[in-house]
């Protein structure tokens, strides 16, 4: 029983870990992805390298990190909280549901996907509050201010959990087919050409991993394909999370009513699909660098 919880303990900072450097290398996209998303008015006129370009102007070369103090705390245990629900939720649905092969990866990368938003939901609500605000705007003052003003202003934890189904509507397909491409496509690729693409495990010769090439490569795809599916139940999150600071809150305050809103406002491209290009050049680095570093994780701290 000891090793076991030594075990998940190293998991949980493995797929922490991972979590935090995938975050850090797509912060300032992340940023002007939020940007964009919900319209903010000093760069809703401006496409996606023009926003990258205008906000350090506007707010300073920190201004692209805006808001990544909260989105750290609340990535380490994310991705702790995902890698480790995913390994757990696999050998449960294989073992007392009988489930096994490419469908039991879809189905425990959903409830990973979902078990983590759930627990990490309020810090992600603070962190797109803060992101929003452009510099000279003092509505919020800090994380714990942020907190402090949601709580009081907007229902108590009601106000945390704004937007909740959309992001968990969200993440079942999104978490789903991000562990299941890459799982399928590490273990075609080590099964057709291991010589080619595998190598021997760093803390257990007999197994055989990807080499890292290979998993920033299908981690890059993971993230593509999920990305491209869950993307509109993204941008009604973000809409329904940022509501209370935007006009027409009122017509935003279900899942279907924002889908809705935004598809007649803005249409399809350039609402439910605006700052998708974004979203592929910050999803495929994302997802590359959060497989691949787990996946070492996996091998320092002896997981394999």
């Amino acid at each position: 029983a000891r090793r076991r919880d030594w075990y998940w303990l190293r998991s949980f900072i493995a797929g922490g870990v991972a979590g935090c450097c995938a975050k850090t290398t797509i912060a300032p996209l992340d940023r002007v992805k939020i940007l964009l998303q919900a319209h903010n008015h000093h760069y809703k006129h401006l496409g996606v390298f023009s926003t990258l370009c205008a906000v350090p102007k506007k707010e300073g070369y920190l201004g692209l990190y805006k808001g990544n103090g909260a989105m750290m705390i609340r990535i380490f245990p994310y991705g702790a909280i995902q890698f480790m629900a995913f390994d757990r939720y696999k050998k449960v649905i294989k073992k007392q549901l009988g489930i096994s092969g490419h469908v039991h990866r879809l189905m425990a990368g959903s409830l990973a996907g979902i078990t983590a938003v759930v627990c990490t939901y309020p810090l992600d609500m603070v962190r797109v509050r803060l992101a929003f605000q452009v510099k000279g705007e003092h509505k919020y003052m800090g994380i714990i201010h942020a907190f402090k003003m949601i709580y009081t202003k907007e229902g108590g934890l009601r106000g945390f959990y704004r937007g909740l189904i959309p992001t968990v509507v969200g993440m079942a397909p999104y978490a789903g087919f991000s562990f299941f491409t890459f799982g399928t496509l590490k273990s075609i690729g080590l099964a057709q050409a291991p010589n080619l693409l595998g190598r021997p495990s760093l803390d257990n010769p007999d197994v055989l991993v990807l080499k890292t090439h290979v998993n920033l490569l299908c981690g890059g795809i993971a993230g593509a394909i999920a990305q491209t599916i869950s993307y509109p139940l993204d941008v009604t999150r973000r809409r329904m999370q940022l509501g209370a600071v935007l006009p027409d809150s009122e017509k935003c305050l279900t899942m279907v009513q924002t889908l809705k809103y935004v598809y007649q406002q803005h249409g399809v491209r350039r609402g439910l699909y605006r700052g998708l290009s974004l979203n592929y050049i910050r999803c495929i680095p994302s997802q590359a660098v959060a497989f691949t570093t787990y996946e070492l994780m996996k091998q320092l701290l002896h997981l394999n």
